[in-house]
């Protein structure tokens, strides 16, 4: 049986209902149940199927039925409930996950109670055992190896599975939760792992009470446990989206909590925090090949080769507008040092995953609720430390630097705790100085941060959350039983909550300026597209718009958007990327006069004379471009780049001599595998074929160009050759004799 089928049959059928589309979707419908085992769910099949005909023919035949709306909508909602269970049916058979397993060792034990449904809490199986805990819970620190520790932990785990994997939540649900929340007798990382149960089960199997769970849990409103509840609740309306608007209950409650200031604020952290995850993966390769790399060296990296487009290393063709700057300040070049990877940390972007990805090997992690489990310095694991002949002194302190660190999430925090023992002397004597310096620190920092940042502990405290959820759909041994919630765009300001809940105009601002500091041009575009439309007068908005655009490629679109700004405020900074779009739209000559233009009004800007100098060098007048070029060299008389194009231009003009002097002084730099075919060109018009042989033969082994691109090189050169006095059969002998030596 194929699982994934089933799985993208589901998907496709909430997809056509959310659509209207009935009919399609009951048809796939039906091709499911042929793998079911419960005969029950095809009859409810066929009752929806008869249901809907006749909803059909009487709207055809025009009978007037005040109910019909309400019908139609339990209709809707009675198909996704029905594809709900035949999906959890045929998973529970054929896929051989661990959640199935689990869930019907769980069915089996129940049913040995004697007890077929739970309808209240005196039915649930672990009703003894959490009588037991509530009458002995004042009991404080029990010892771990105690049997009511050991009891209580697997009563944890019982409510956990429970939670998890009931697909509809009743009254005895219900009552578990007040007794959760509301008794006293269960810790603060107990709730936090029975509400992630709660998100996790809503993932699994759709059920409005266990969104409505989730909202109580939030509004009550205990730190550590309120963020994991809304931000449960924000990844499963985003994961539902299709879902929400046919559930008028859920619609009004979410609609409500809107209402309010501080709602907004914390689902404006959570999502913008999801939204991070998707730098991970790119920050964990950047970690891996550019920054430790630079750290293990200690020294200064070394420089990519230079061409036309660095002549000015500090303003190339591609820059952000300057009066964008204060909303970069924090993300410039910010994988280039240490001190800049800080400030992504200190932002909450996750730098740890790739380094602690190795170390989610230990035993600790097969639990299957261990990697949602808070980090406290209380926990079991902790306790294992004492006995650490270095360690076990230092543990408290340890302990409490580590559940204090706002730069580490729980599960890493684990992971380090379980690896320190297997450290040397040294290292584990390195790390206790290490934490009581960070314990320290945290010590200062935390008061007056959290007066200047009232949000502060629920921001860290949902990064945590989310870089744990992160790590479980990326690591854990079970991700393969869930859909990763964090691939794809992530585009959550186009979820129906986020509408329902947040000032869309204000937050999604903020948001497309966040996707346009990280280079998510395409999100940035589609959002600075609808503020457009609210501030059709705004020169900035279409500016970004236009430079959206350019970033990826779209130049005619990019000239649309920089025309438009030009209109509303004429600026140098657009007049010059109206002259680069025309000029990769390779309308050199229209380029060339907005480039112009452009430097009329900054006379002193060398970047404008560059690419006034390129649109020249474009169109083959080489004279001029060389009165710009040099004007850049005798205003930046250290830049070895400028010499290129100098030295090619004369060497079009039949210059020899003096293209002869300008790559001499560019040979300090070193020769690119560019300049040696120009050096062969320069020595073939001057007769020297065995120079101009060595040269081409050099350009190729030096490895920066295949052979394909250098017979592409060649040909495009081959009339500027013969219009300087190469003999045109000579082209294809030396060609042919360049390929023999290299093999």
């Amino acid at each position: 049986m194929d699982t994934r089928k089933t799985i993208q049959q589901h998907k496709r059928i909430c997809s056509l209902v959310s659509e209207k589309k009935i009919k399609q979707s009951l048809d796939i419908l039906n091709d499911m149940l042929e793998n079911v085992s419960e005969g029950h769910l095809r009859d409810e099949y066929e009752d929806l199927v008869m249901t809907y005909r006749n909803m059909l023919s009487y709207t055809i035949e025009g009978v007037e039925d005040p109910e019909r709306e309400r019908v139609y909508l339990r209709l809707i909602q009675s198909i996704l409930e029905l594809s709900d269970r035949v999906r959890q049916d045929i998973l529970s058979h054929y896929s051989g996950w661990n959640t199935y397993w689990v869930k019907q060792q769980a069915e089996k034990e129940q049913r040995l109670t004697g007890k077929t449904l739970v309808e209240n809490v005196d039915d649930l199986m672990f009703k003894s055992e959490l009588d037991e805990w509530l009458r002995l819970s004042s009991e404080i620190n029990p010892d771990p190896e105690s049997e009511i520790s050991r009891k209580h932990r697997q009563l944890i785990r019982n409510i956990f599975n429970h939670l998890w994997l009931t697909d509809y939540y009743g009254e005895a649900e219900e009552s578990l939760l007040k007794i959760i929340f509301k008794s006293g007798k269960f810790r603060w990382y107990e709730s936090s792992i029975f509400t992630t149960a709660i998100t996790l089960s809503l993932f699994r199997f759709w059920h409005t009470e266990k969104l409505t769970s989730l909202i109580k849990i939030y509004q009550q409103g205990e730190e550590k446990v309120m963020e994991r509840a809304l931000t449960g609740l924000i990844l499963n309306l985003h994961y539902h989206n299709g879902r929400i608007l046919l559930y008028p209950d859920i619609v009004s409650a979410i609609s409500e909590l809107g209402k309010t200031k501080h709602f907004r604020e914390h689902c404006r952290i959570i999502v913008l925090q999801i939204i991070r995850s998707r730098e991970t993966e790119k920050l964990g390769k950047r970690l891996q090949d550019e920054i430790l790399p630079q750290v293990a060296k200690l020294r200064p990296r070394i420089e990519d080769k230079l061409d036309l487009n660095n002549i000015l290393p500090g303003e190339g063709n591609e820059e952000k507008n300057p009066d964008w700057a204060g909303m970069f300040q924090d993300s410039e070049e910010i994988f280039r040092t240490m001190e800049e990877l800080t400030n992504l940390q200190m932002e909450g972007a996750d730098v740890y995953m790739s380094a602690f990805a190795n170390l989610k090997h230990f035993d600790f992690f097969k639990d299957f609720q261990n990697w949602f489990m808070p980090f406290y310095p209380d926990h079991d694991i902790v306790n294992e430390i004492f006995r650490d002949d270095i360690l076990g002194p230092g543990t408290n302190e340890l302990a409490e630097a580590m559940y204090k660190t706002p730069f580490i999430c729980n599960s890493d925090k684990f992971s380090l705790i379980l690896n320190l023992k297997y450290l040397p002397a040294a290292q584990k004597n390195m790390m206790l100085k290490v934490f009581r310096m960070e314990l320290e620190a945290l010590g200062q920092f935390g008061d007056n941060e959290s007066l200047a940042d009232p949000t502060r502990n629920f921001r860290t405290n949902v990064t945590q959350y989310l870089q744990d959820i992160y790590r479980f759909f990326k690591l854990s041994p079970y991700k393969k039983e869930f859909e990763d919630i964090f691939t794809g765009r992530l585009d959550i300001y186009n979820s129906s909550f986020f509408r329902l809940t947040c000032n869309a105009a204000e937050a999604e601002a903020g948001l497309a300026d966040y996707f346009f500091s990280k280079d998510f041009y395409d999100d940035a575009l589609e959002l600075y597209t609808r503020q457009v439309e609210l501030r059709p007068d705004d020169s900035l908005l279409y500016e970004k718009m236009g430079y959206c655009c350019q970033k990826t490629e779209n130049y005619g679109k990019a000239l649309e958007y920089y025309h438009k700004a030009e209109i509303i405020e004429k600026k140098a900074w657009t007049i010059k990327k109206i002259g680069l779009c025309l000029r990769r739209l390779d309308r050199t000559e229209e380029a060339l006069a907005y480039y112009l233009e452009a430097g009329s009004l900054e006379p002193e800007n060398l970047h404008t004379a560059i690419m006034t100098a390129h649109c020249y060098l474009d169109l083959k007048d080489y004279e001029k471009a060389l009165s710009h070029y040099f004007r850049v060299e005798y205003n930046d008389p250290g830049n070895i780049n400028i010499l290129r194009p100098i030295a090619y231009c004369y060497f079009a003009l039949g210059k020899f001599t003096e293209s002869e002097r300008y790559f001499d002084r560019l040979s300090s730099g070193g020769f690119s595998s560019h300049d040696l075919v120009n050096l062969g060109h320069l020595s073939l018009c001057k007769g020297m074929k065995k120079e101009a042989v060595e040269f081409y033969r050099q350009s190729i082994l030096k490895g920066e160009i295949t052979t394909e691109h250098f017979m592409a090189i060649f040909s495009e050169d081959t009339n500027l050759l013969t219009d300087l006095g190469v003999n045109k059969d000579d082209i294809s002998i030396i060609l042919d004799y360049v390929l023999f030596s290299i093999g």
